[in-house]
């Protein structure tokens, strides 16, 4: 791979810090998606993978939306389950003496939207931790969207059934859990 561009340093350090995001990076009245996020989201929401240069071996894979449209493309790939991480300019590029600076102003994930055109008028939008201590399992959700927020525990031991019935009572959209926990969300997708 060539050198890389200030700009394209400036991504990869982002990209870094947000790996499990598909990074919508913020530039001039677009936000591009590279490399591997710009193949997911060009399959995922139909749009044209491109590079910036045909010229240059080594140019980057990339699709970018407008960004007077870009909460119609947020909302399908939430609705699929991916998280969407906003690179945001952070200074005036009139003003900018070099590289803009740009960074994250926002994640979104299935269970923190808060925009009432991804929300529905009759029912929550549950964000669900859990923990398991011993013989105890924790719960928590909340509706970011309306502050709703509840906390319980069952005793379990080795049953799970009340969890799991706890859980497909409350629907959550997103399930946050411990890798110690996985247990328990393999016994949900049976």
């Amino acid at each position: 791979m060539q050198q890389l561009t200030p700009m394209m340093r400036q991504y990869f350090d982002l990209k870094e810090k947000y790996k499990d995001c598909l990074l919508l990076f913020r530039c001039g009245d677009f936000y591009e998606l590279y490399f591997d996020d710009a193949k997911l989201a060009s399959r995922e929401l139909e749009i044209t993978l491109t590079k910036r240069s045909n010229r240059i071996q080594d140019s980057p894979e990339m699709c970018g939306v407008p960004y007077h449209a870009v909460q119609g493309y947020i909302d399908k790939l939430i609705k699929k389950g991916f998280k969407v991480a906003i690179c945001e300019k952070l200074t005036d590029p009139a003003l900018s003496q070099g590289l803009v600076e740009r960074d994250v102003v926002r994640v979104i994930t299935p269970g923190t939207v808060t925009e009432n055109t991804m929300l529905s008028d009759t029912d929550n939008n549950y964000i669900l931790s859990l923990y398991r201590g011993g013989d105890t399992v924790g719960i928590s959700y909340a509706d970011v969207s309306t502050g709703a927020f509840y906390v319980g525990e069952n005793v379990v031991g080795e049953d799970l059934s009340a969890v799991v019935n706890e859980i497909s009572r409350i629907l959550p959209s997103e399930i946050i859990y411990s890798e110690n926990d996985k247990g328990i969300i393999k016994s949900l997708m049976i």
